[in-house]
């Protein structure tokens, strides 16, 4: 599977909208949301989509988060801050 493949299949559910805000402490709309990660995808280098199990991990150090992705449906499951090393 592809980054290309992933960003152009990329879904959502109702819930997520309002569990990646709570995660991430913004208030964004679902637009914005969308728009925020569609963006950190194409930025992200493949090397950091990392397929284990049923889901795909990306991770992004220059926002600092974690997008998680179901591997079969493409949705999008949460958003998490990446600890940062020292903190």
């Amino acid at each position: 599977m592809s980054k290309r493949e992933i960003i152009e299949n990329i879904c959502y559910t109702d819930l997520v909208y309002g569990r990646i805000n709570k995660k991430l402490n913004i208030s964004f709309s679902k637009e914005q949301i969308e728009g925020f990660l569609g963006r950190v995808l194409k930025e992200t280098d493949e090397s950091c989509f990392i397929r284990k199990g049923k889901n795909f991990y990306v991770f992004n150090t220059e926002n600092n988060i974690r997008i998680t992705i179901n591997s079969n449906t493409f949705r999008i499951i949460t958003v998490d801050r990446i600890k940062e090393s020292g903190s």
